[in-house]
């Protein structure tokens, strides 16, 4: 009863959502006068989207339009699914895909969609000391530069771009430790001016580093937009685990950064005529790259069950 439940209140939440691009909004984002009725939507992402200034061009049209505040929780993406898992947010935006499939196989998050994707780069110092603008893949970059025990700056705080150091420090085979290796524990805005004080090697993503580009003397050294690619998606928090989750609100959220209006705000934030991130959800016609990852980050469909009769 309970999943039947669910699958009424999704139903319904589409059906609202629906009419976003057609009808009025509130004036005030606050009075209770839209389909929100002014229950506040919290919103667990990382780090990236509130660093980059994306949040703050993406949230206010639904706000306006919805009725209600988005709270926004900006912490890594590790600490944002935990936050999830434990019912302390309504919704995700995270960029980590094997732990949100995790997520949702474990039942906590529902309903996951690509959203988006930019790549991960290697900044450092001008001058290259560990030569990693010739390396011939991750993997190597980072092995130049633990062979120089160059200094590098890691977020070291669970987040997707601290997920993607420590798969290619596994790829590499290779252990980063001793005094060359810093370890920030902050966002991707405080790392990197780390790193810039320190002159030190940094793995970002690129819409941040091009929007604190103007403050940073840390160059692009390496890029592998395939071998390093960041996808983004949104996930509901489950309201059959979390009865007290604001649904209703994360559903409509999911609709809107998923739809044509959502995804042009994404296409067009750009930073000195660059974009910061690409839409997946409504990818530009011909972009074969958005076209191969938005499988990939999309929940499977459930497997047919024995017995039962094949769709038409």
């Amino acid at each position: 009863m309970r999943n039947v439940a669910t699958v009424v209140l999704a139903l319904s939440v589409f059906t609202v959502a629906s009419g976003l691009g057609c009808r009025g909004t509130p004036e005030d984002a606050s009075a209770p006068s839209g389909p929100g009725q002014g229950r506040p939507i919290r919103l667990a992402t990382t780090t990236s989207t509130e660093n980059t200034g994306l949040l703050d061009r993406l949230l206010p049209p639904f706000e306006k339009w919805w009725g209600a505040r988005v709270h926004v929780i900006a912490v890594g993406t590790g600490r944002a699914l935990e936050l999830g898992r434990n019912g302390d947010a309504d919704v995700l935006l995270v960029h980590a895909p094997e732990a949100e499939e995790a997520l949702v196989a474990e039942g906590a998050g529902v309903n996951r969609r690509s959203v988006m994707f930019n790549d991960f780069l290697l900044v450092g110092p001008k001058d290259d000391p560990a030569k990693i603008a010739q390396a011939s893949g991750p993997a190597d970059a980072f092995a130049r530069i633990a062979r120089a025990e160059a200094p590098f700056v890691s977020r070291s705080d669970d987040s997707g771009t601290h997920k993607m150091e420590l798969a290619v420090w596994k790829k590499a085979d290779l252990q980063p430790a001793g005094k060359w290796y810093l370890e920030a524990g902050q966002g991707m805005g405080a790392t990197l001016l780390v790193a810039d004080e320190k002159k030190a090697y940094c793995l970002t993503d690129r819409g941040t580093y091009l929007a604190m580009r103007a403050k940073l003397t840390l160059s692009p050294l390496f890029e592998d937009p395939v071998a390093l690619a960041n996808p983004y998606s949104i996930i509901a928090v489950n309201p059959a685990v979390h009865h007290d989750v604001n649904y209703l609100g994360a559903m409509a959220l999911v609709a809107w950064v998923t739809s044509p209006e959502g995804q042009k705000i994404i296409a067009d934030f750009r930073v000195d005529g660059e974009p910061l991130f690409h839409p997946l959800a409504v990818p530009p016609q011909g972009s074969w790259f958005a076209a191969g990852l938005a499988p990939r980050c999309e929940q499977p469909a459930p497997r047919k069950r024995s017995g039962e009769p094949a769709a038409r």
